[in-house]
């Protein structure tokens, strides 16, 4: 399975217990992460959670502003819509492309993330590239709450704000 991975924190709860049932490799795809300085501070935090866990961790590539048509959006408006299906294609491409028998997204571990609307693109994206997608809401039974314990244990930096610079001017960081 291919799982795209867009920050460690989530990665490491997610890729911890997906681990129990299937073979798993990350695919950190996050382009649209502003400053540039915080997408390679992830990344890197990302190679760290590759190499605790155990798992092979293919690179995506940085670009930015791809939800800019969308920048009076609410947060958990249609930009971030377009922001999940933009990973959730790549990810599913690659792993058509790479072989995979299917693959999922460690982001609906985070409470402003929408779930619902992430298993309906990811099963659009299945459908389009003829793989599995496995559903998931990776929150519940307190998902989020052992990510961010196993986050302290293991001293990852975790980000305050989703990632582009819509979401970091809405909670204030610009």
């Amino acid at each position: 399975m291919l799982v795209h991975i867009c920050c460690a924190p989530d990665a490491l709860f997610v890729m911890e217990l997906l681990r129990r049932d299937y073979e798993v490799e990350g695919f950190f795809y996050n382009p649209n992460i502003h400053p540039r300085e915080e997408y390679f501070l992830r990344l890197q935090e990302s190679r760290k959670v590759a190499k605790t866990v155990g798992f092979n961790l293919i690179e995506g590539p940085y670009w930015f502003e791809i939800t800019k048509k969308f920048k009076d959006e609410p947060e958990k408006g249609r930009r971030c819509d377009v922001c999940y299906a933009i990973r959730l294609e790549k990810t599913a491409e690659k792993a058509a492309k790479l072989g995979f028998d299917s693959f999922t997204t460690v982001m609906s571990l985070s409470p402003w993330k929408k779930a619902e609307v992430m298993n309906r693109i990811g099963r659009m994206f299945a459908h389009r590239f003829q793989i599995e997608f496995l559903e998931g809401n990776f929150k519940k039974k307190d998902g989020f709450k052992k990510s961010i314990e196993l986050s302290r244990k293991h001293g990852l930096y975790r980000q305050n704000y989703c990632g582009c610079v819509y979401s970091q001017t809405i909670r204030g960081k610009m």
